[in-house]
């Protein structure tokens, strides 16, 4: 039995997604205001990465509000409140296409439940929803609330095999772009 979409792409990034994790925490981004600045500049380059994925119209016919998860905006709203300058990628930046998308898509949404944890570590360096840690809030149906709802849609696609590993591919790929990601803003380690 095939496991549900939602749960293979969990299951086939696991490594990568904890290595992540774990590359993120060893950067203490909110150990300063400098540093979590530098975790803004990944985050920005992170969803630019991903917004024609959030605009694509084939991809909301498919996910039923798909457009308004992007968190670009917040992000911008964020930077510009602490005087954050985008960065760019020294390599090529990735260009996501057909049902690789899913699983980038899938690493986005997920960092928000993982981002209730850094809203607080936020808020100790006096940053919130309405300044600085715009990206980090909620989404208005509440983080488990909309995370189960969109693994439903997900999990509502009807794809074949290849469309699947394609999917299980974008994950991992998302997840090792992030990675590169935080190595190129934090290039020193932590500060």
């Amino acid at each position: 039995m095939n496991l549900p979409l939602s749960e293979a792409l969990k299951k086939y990034s696991r490594q990568t997604h904890d290595s992540v994790d774990a590359l993120v925490l060893s950067m203490h981004p909110f150990a300063s205001v400098e540093n979590y600045s530098k975790f803004l500049q990944a985050q920005d380059i992170f969803q630019k990465t991903l917004k024609p994925i959030y605009d694509d119209l084939d991809w909301n016919y498919k996910i039923e509000g798909l457009s308004q998860l992007s968190r670009l905006k917040q992000i911008s709203k964020d930077m510009q409140d602490l005087n954050v300058n985008p960065v760019s990628m020294v390599e090529e930046q990735p260009n996501p296409s057909g049902f690789e998308a899913i699983g980038w898509l899938y690493c986005s949404e997920g960092s928000n439940l993982g981002a209730a944890i850094l809203c607080k570590e936020a808020q100790k360096l006096n940053l919130s929803d309405s300044y600085g840690a715009r990206h980090l809030a909620a989404h208005e149906e509440g983080r488990m609330r909309h995370w189960r709802k969109f693994k439903e849609q997900l999990d509502g696609l009807e794809l074949t095999s290849e469309q699947r590993q394609q999917a299980l591919q974008g994950a991992e790929d998302a997840f090792a772009f992030f990675k590169r990601v935080i190595r190129q803003v934090y290039p020193s380690g932590t500060n």
